[in-house]
This record gives structure tokens, C-alpha cells and sequence, in this order.
């Protein structure tokens, strides 16, 4: 409701009142006296309800202003309604703030508020049980104090504002295991969750383990298998059926066999496991080799393969896991790309660190697709990808190296227009020689 305006009353008694001044003044004949005791009697009123005001706003705590009348009065009555609504917002904001750190303190997720510098300025209880914080003494602390798994420190170290998380195990109990993510906030501000996954970390040991040993087991039986049905091959040469029966016990031998492969090569990335030591691999060099490779692998298809490395630009890394991955994103490449296609490796280094993209013009993936292509066993299209051979188990390796390495795999994909893989690593496992440049080649 918009406020009544008080001036035109104003100004009808200011008029009013000037009349009967000078009416008095012309009755009396003392023209001077008349309005200096009227200007002396206006300053009066003016100082007297500016008293009422300061003292009102300055020393009671009572809500009802000080009775007056004239614009004095509109001005206590306007004040009156300002501290009635401020005071019912303060309210509602205070109701607001508790409501939300009651549902806080209710959650069975540590949350901890942090400073700019990483020191605690709130938490709620499941802190205490999860991540050790007692209240008071830690108030105002650096959180690196109190949970100083060395993991933790070095995920506090990076200095980027993006929202990041980090598995390790719980401070006071080291058989629990924190899922944690930092977020930031606000100008100078981190929020701190962190949330028990332990009965999730042993299902995936578990399944891991599961999957580990069923492969280890299959290992053996297939290895008779497959040496078993290459020697019939040679014995049933001359029956038509038999060889034909013969080689197709071969062939899902080996199929198996690469599935069983993988497998074993899946559990050993998600278990953690090194594979041996890292070094700084030629990147140009592997690449080179996996297209020859790739080149033999196409065949009568006769695609055509072009290379733009830079080179002198070496990767630290794992190289049997690393030329796994790239061989993976290589071979699906030719795999899923026409006759006669063309097939694009890139490697070199940007603002964001390491890039490796494997381009192709291949039959492309629907969108909703994309985001699940790295999971175990999915395929687009079924019966098309068990026809090319392949596992189901190709991206979900080339993912799970990438995360070994701190890297990340980025997909776009247009159906009929083809594929493009991107592999970003961190810039502080490049290296790059002095002379390096670019070379490009097609084969």
C-alpha cells in the first residue's frame, strides 16, 4: 500500500497559519514581535520532537514511537512502520538461517564451511564422527591441522576455484572410507562434504575381485581350448565340416581370450595395482606404431590414416597402460569407420596441458549414448559392435587409465559424421624437447 502523502496538509496549515499571523500582527501593530515569537515557538517544536526522536531510537527498546502531531507525526509513524517491517524481516532471516543449520546438523554428511586459507568456520555433528573436529578447539584452524592424510593436503594444494572430489580413508577410523568433495562459494568461500562409502568401496572390491579371479580361472581352460583346436584344424583339413566347425571353436577361443584380457586388465586399473614404474614415453614414436598397426588392422578396407604429432612433446606415464588406451580409441576408430574413411590422430599441447584426439568419419553415436560409452559392456548397437569383434570393454579401459594418469576423456560425436576422442592430460606431465615441432604424415 503506497504511503499517504502528508505535504499538501502541510502546506494548508503552513498558509493557515501565516493568515492568522498576520492577522494578529496587524491587530496588534507589532509586525516583528508576531513572527519572531512564532519562528522562536517552530524551532521549540522542531528541537523538542528531534529529542523525542533520538531518545526513542537511542535508549527504548519499546516498538510504538513518540505521540505527535503535524509532519512530526507522519515522520514517527513512517520510522514506526520501517522498524515494524525490518524487524519482521530480521525475524524471517533468522527463522531462514536456523531452519537451514538444523537441516545441516541433520544430515548424515559431514559439512564443513571453510575460509578462503582453508581454516574451519563452521561444521555440523557428522563432522565430528566422520572427519574428527571437535568445537571449539578447532574453530578458526586450518583443516590441513587436523585430517593431514598426505591425499588430502595435496588436493587442498590446487589452487583452482572448480568443484573437485577425493576418495580416502577416515581419520579416526582408517577402516571407513570419505568420499570428499570441495566446492566453492561466494568470493573467498569452500564448502567441505563428506560422505561414507564404505560398504560402496567394499561392493566394488568385491566385484573387482570377483571378476579377477573368474578371469584368472577362464585363463587356463581357454589356453587348452585354443591350443586344442589349432591342432584339429591341421587333422580335419580335408572334412569341409569339420574345419568349418573347428574354426569357429578357434575363433570364439580367441574372442574369449581377449575378452579375459581385458577383464584382468579392467580389475588391475580399478584395484590401483602399478604396473611398474612410469617414465617419460615418446608419445610420436608409440602413435606412429599403433597406426602401422592400425594400418594392417584395416586391411582390404583401406582407410586412410594421418598423423599430426608434435614432436620432442614426451608424456610421463605408464606405457602399457597408456599404449592400451590410445590403442583402444585407434582400433574402435577403424572398427566403426566406412571403407576407404579417414582417420585423424592429433597430438600436442594447449592452454589446458596435453591433448591426444583420435578423429574419424565414422557412422557417429546418437547423443543420448555418449554419456554411458565408457561404462563396462555397453554397446550402441549390439549386434553391430559383437559383428566387429570388440569386447564392450575398450572405452571403459581407455577411462579408467586416463584416471590413473589425471586425465580426462572428453567425447563429441555426430551420427553420419563421425567421432572425436580427446584425451586432456595435466601440463605437469608434459615435457617438451627444444627443437620440437610438428609433423605431418598420411599413410
Amino acid at each position: 500500500m503506497k504511503p499517504r502523502n502528508p505535504w499538501p496538509a502541510m502546506q494548508a496549515r503552513a498558509i493557515l497559519s501565516l493568515v492568522v499571523l498576520g492577522l494578529l500582527a496587524w491587530l496588534t501593530g507589532q509586525w516583528l514581535l508576531v513572527f519572531l515569537l512564532a519562528a522562536v515557538a517552530v524551532v521549540v517544536w522542531d528541537l523538542v520532537n528531534l529529542r523525542r526522536l533520538e531518545r526513542w531510537l537511542r535508549l527504548t527498546r519499546k516498538l510504538d514511537p513518540p505521540r505527535s502531531t503535524g509532519l512530526w507525526g507522519e515522520i514517527f509513524d513512517g520510522l514506526y512502520l520501517m522498524r515494524q517491517r525490518s524487524r519482521l524481516r530480521d525475524k524471517q532471516r533468522r527463522s531462514l538461517v536456523r531452519n537451514y543449520r538444523d537441516s545441516i546438523k541433520a544430515m548424515p554428511d559431514a559439512t564443513v564451511v571453510l575460509t578462503g586459507d582453508y581454516r574451519i568456520d563452521w561444521f555440523n555433528e557428522a563432522a565430528r564422527n566422520l572427519l574428527g573436529l571437535h568445537w571449539v578447539r578447532d574453530e578458526g584452524q586450518r583443516i590441513t591441522n587436523i585430517v593431514r592424510h598426505p591425499d588430502f593436503v595435496g588436493f587442498l594444494s590446487v589452487t583452482t576455484r572448480e568443484s573437485r572430489t577425493l576418495s580416502l580413508p577416515a581419520p579416526e577410523d582408517p577402516q571407513k572410507w570419505l568420499e570428499i568433495r570441495l566446492i566453492p562459494y561466494a568470493k573467498k568461500r569452500f564448502l567441505l562434504l563428506a560422505r561414507d562409502t564404505t560398504a560402496l568401496k567394499r561392493l566394488e572390491t568385491m566385484r573387482s575381485d570377483f571378476v579377477a579371479n573368474v578371469s584368472h580361472e577362464l585363463r587356463t581352460p581357454l589356453t587348452v581350448i585354443y591350443g586344442v583346436s589349432e591342432s584339429l584344424s591341421d587333422e580335419v583339413a580335408d572334412d569341409p565340416d569339420l574345419a568349418r566347425s573347428v574354426h569357429l571353436l578357434r575363433e570364439q577361443a580367441e574372442r574369449m581370450k581377449h575378452l579375459v584380457d581385458d577383464l584382468l586388465l579392467l580389475a588391475r586399473l580399478e584395484s590401483g595395482t602399478e604396473a611398474g614404474n612410469g617414465h617419460w614415453l615418446d608419445v610420436p614414436a608409440l602413435l606412429a606404431t599403433l597406426i602401422e598397426e592400425g594400418r594392417v588392422l584395416s586391411g582390404e578396407r583401406a582407410h586412410e590414416f594421418e598423423l599430426d604429432a608434435k614432436q620432442g612433446l614426451f608424456l610421463y606415464g605408464n606405457e602399457t597402460e597408456l599404449r592400451s588406451a590410445f590403442a583402444n580409441l585407434l582400433f574402435n576408430a577403424i572398427h566403426y569407420t566406412p571403407d576407404g574413411g579417414h582417420i585423424r590422430v592429433h597430438w600436442g599441447s594447449d592452454m589446458r596441458g596435453g591433448v591426444l584426439e583420435v578423429e574419424d568419419t565414422g557412422i557417429g553415436i546418437e547423443p543420448e549414448h555418449i554419456e554411458r560409452l565408457t561404462e563396462r559392456f555397453y554397446r550402441v548397437d549390439t549386434g553391430r559392435s559383437k559383428s566387429r569383434g570388440g569386447t564392450g570393454l575398450g572405452l571403459a579401459i581407455v577411462k579408467h587409465v586416463l584416471m590413473r594418469h589425471d586425465a580426462q576423456l572428453r567425447i563429441h560425436s555426430e551420427p553420419g559424421k563421425g567421432s572425436r576422442f580427446t584425451c586432456l592430460f595435466p601440463a605437469r606431465i608434459l615435457r617438451s624437447s627444444a627443437n620440437g615441432h610438428v609433423e605431418t604424415s598420411r599413410i
